[in-house]
């Protein structure tokens, strides 16, 4: 089968797309995918097809590539968006570099549309072979997705199927010219060195290992799947505290997880905190291990990247973004017909009559208390506890106090004393972009 007639086949399932949008860097394998894709529209019914070249601007040589990107987009005919991009400071370039690019791509692609992108059977096999040396679990092996989620559309590789020797003959056949980035040869990046030294070792002993290598790749992807499939399950059955549907935290039962075995537990813990975090190597799941077998009136806490997992009335929660600042200790409510914002807390608003004098906004300091109708004055602490609110709520649950009376606790109606609801709106957990 045809190079073109391939490409043709691996794009078959998004051919419904509004728009295509191809990652046109001007190297070798963009330039052989964005030529194809041309061909093909001149006898196909394909969708709009546009280019976009991400400039890093990381080496002096680069600044001349936007300008041989447009004119190859000009005889070709093709739309070129170029989109200059800040590369963060930090241990990987190349990984900050990728970050970028692809926050890049994310904003520019609309509603179901397509990103193209170049990556072949050898970029397969190197990413592979990258991430086993680092240890990687059945995820990372996996390597690289042929299509997945982008913001409000898809990212697909239709030539992951593909040699780079065969991009290149095709190339050469066409007489197309492309850029060569200098950087590719650099050995202190690892993907060249597996690229230049170790990959052409392994294929003088097995020519054939990137395709293995990429159908391994497949295999792992398979599997992968059927993990996520299982950890849905498990998930299910894990769901959210039914006695505090209003809170916007993520949180499963400990009871349930406690009941699966260790790796299944990480299994299903990987694809709920996926979203959330990056995910913890394989030495820092020990801090797992201590939250769930840590003693029953123990508050251990687990540290990630963004976040925080927390332990409370049998649940686990996922706390970050505003619910790891401290919230301000006192608010003057001066209009209490209006919503009240509170700083890193949400805001509140009143139902009922909270009557005459000065309303205040305070969170727990210890030692509060309550007078109730038909229990009298009760400790606020033991009132918590009765309702199961878990140690991590407790700090920033709004008080409502009017002329230094503690007159009600938000979002727990049974402790509203005179007939009022202080209804309380969280913080929203945020979720990795």
């Amino acid at each position: 089968m045809s190079l073109e007639s391939r490409l043709l086949e691996a794009l078959q399932p998004c051919r419904g797309a509004p728009r295509w949008h191809v990652a046109f860097s001007g190297g070798l394998d963009s330039t052989v995918l964005l030529y194809l894709l041309v061909q093909l529209s001149a006898r196909e019914k394909l969708p709009p097809i546009g280019a976009i070249h991400i400039h890093h601007g990381l080496q002096t040589v680069a600044d001349g590539w936007p300008a041989r990107c447009r004119s190859v987009c000009e005889q070709l005919g093709v739309e070129l968006q170029i989109i200059s991009v800040q590369i963060a400071a930090g241990p990987s370039l190349e990984r900050a570099a990728r970050e970028a690019r692809y926050a890049a791509f994310t904003e520019i692609l609309g509603q179901g549309e397509t990103l193209l992108t170049a990556q072949h059977r050898d970029d397969q096999a190197e990413t592979m072979l990258f991430r086993l040396l680092r240890g990687a679990g059945v995820l990372g092996l996996a390597s690289i997705p042929a299509d997945r989620a982008l913001g409000a559309g898809r990212l697909v590789r239709p030539l992951l199927g593909v040699g780079r020797d065969e991009l290149e003959a095709y190339a050469r056949e066409q007489g197309l010219d492309w850029i060569e980035d200098p950087s590719n040869q650099c050995l202190d990046h690892s993907r060249n060195y597996l690229r230049h030294q170790v990959l052409p070792v392994i294929r003088q002993r097995w020519p054939r290992a990137s395709v293995s290598m990429a159908r391994a790749a497949a295999h792992l992807g398979e599997a992968q799947a059927l993990l996520g499939e299982l950890a849905a399950v498990d998930l299910q059955a894990a769901q959210a505290c039914p006695s505090l549907q209003w809170l916007p935290i993520p949180s499963l039962s400990l009871h349930s997880l406690k009941a699966l075995g260790p790796a299944r537990q990480r299994n299903a813990l990987r694809h709920w905190l996926g979203p959330f975090t990056t995910l913890p190597d394989t030495d820092h799941w020990a801090g797992w291990d201590a939250l769930r077998d840590a003693a029953a009136d123990a508050a251990p806490i687990w540290r990630l990247a963004t976040g925080e997992l927390h332990r409370g009335d049998g649940y686990i929660w996922w706390l970050s973004g505003p619910w790891l600042a401290a919230p301000a200790d006192i608010v003057e409510w001066l209009q209490p017909d209006m919503n009240l914002p509170l700083p890193n807390n949400g805001s509140l608003r009143l139902a009922g009559d909270c009557g005459a004098g000065d309303l205040q906004v305070r969170y727990r300091q210890g030692g509060e208390s309550l007078r109730l109708p038909g229990r009298g004055k009760r400790d606020l602490k033991r009132l918590l506890n009765e309702v199961g609110v878990p140690v991590f709520l407790r700090s920033r649950l709004p008080l409502l106090y009017r002329d230094d009376e503690l007159i009600a606790v938000a979002n727990l109606p049974q402790f509203d004393t005179e007939g009022l609801s202080l209804i309380w709106k969280p913080p929203v957990t945020p979720s990795l972009s």
